[in-house]
């Protein structure tokens, strides 16, 4: 599911990382979106709606739809499309509502 010799821009795929979602261990490749390494293992659900509790996934990788939202390293909420990987990450799906209020914020 990756390219990795592309005609115009050569080798684009060198360092492996590890990334885990839902404390499982993935592999990632530097320079790589969380959504791209979670599609290239296989994984699409990233969450579910709010209101009719649906599966949400990828849609428009601009970072315009937020379809792609996860918790990544305790942030929820986070456009994975948007978000690079880095080693020993940590990604959940969304499937509630973020914690608006907690004890950083005068709870």
């Amino acid at each position: 599911m990756h390219i990795k010799h592309h005609p115009v821009l050569g080798e684009q795929l060198q360092k492996t990382i590890t990334i885990y979602f839902n404390d499982l261990p993935y592999t990632a490749y530097e320079q790589q979106t969380v959504a791209a390494a979670l599609m290239a293992n296989g994984i699409k659900r990233l969450g579910s709606s709010r209101n009719l509790v649906q599966p949400r996934g990828l849609f428009c990788t601009k970072g315009r739809c937020c379809s792609c939202y996860a918790t990544i390293n305790g942030e929820d909420h986070v456009r994975t499309c948007q978000t690079m990987v880095e080693d020993g990450m940590k990604i959940y799906p969304n499937d509630e509502d973020p914690e608006v209020r907690g004890e950083c914020c005068g709870d």
